[in-house]
């Protein structure tokens, strides 16, 4: 059985993130009452569409980095790489929604660019640890 404390980057990181998700979600649920309580699809509605991908991309690719960090951190990975690895995506993560409000192309350049780095670091860093 794991120990509280277990994993306490893992833990903080995904507290932070399961915030962060649940303002992106009731920005989408606000936009979509201001519409006049549209259930599904987005209306042709420009702003709703733009809320849903932030919410969408956000779904996608949370999950497996928080797998990887979670497995890198049981796995015995340095604590500075772990926290490194945890504060940039939380950033990204951000960064990327508040992209997809102000529609600004250079806000995504980080996120994209660090979630791909992160994820390929990640990665790397688990098939060496459990396969050379």
């Amino acid at each position: 059985m794991l120990e509280i404390n277990a994993l306490p980057v893992t833990s903080v990181l995904t507290g932070a993130l399961v915030l962060l998700l649940v303002v992106l979600s009731v920005l989408v649920t606000v936009r979509r009452a201001m519409l006049g309580g549209i259930e599904f699809g987005d209306a042709e509605d420009v702003e709703l569409r733009h809320r849903v991908r932030a919410h969408g991309n956000f779904v996608e690719i949370v999950p497996m980095v928080l797998i990887a960090v979670g497995v890198m951190e049981y796995a015995g990975a340095p604590n500075a790489l772990l926290w490194s690895f945890a504060g940039v995506f939380f950033v990204g993560r951000v960064f990327h929604a508040l992209r997809m409000y102000m529609r600004n192309r250079w806000l995504g350049l980080l996120p994209i660019v660090t979630q791909h780095l992160i994820c390929l670091a990640a990665g790397a860093w688990l098939l060496n640890r459990f396969l050379f």
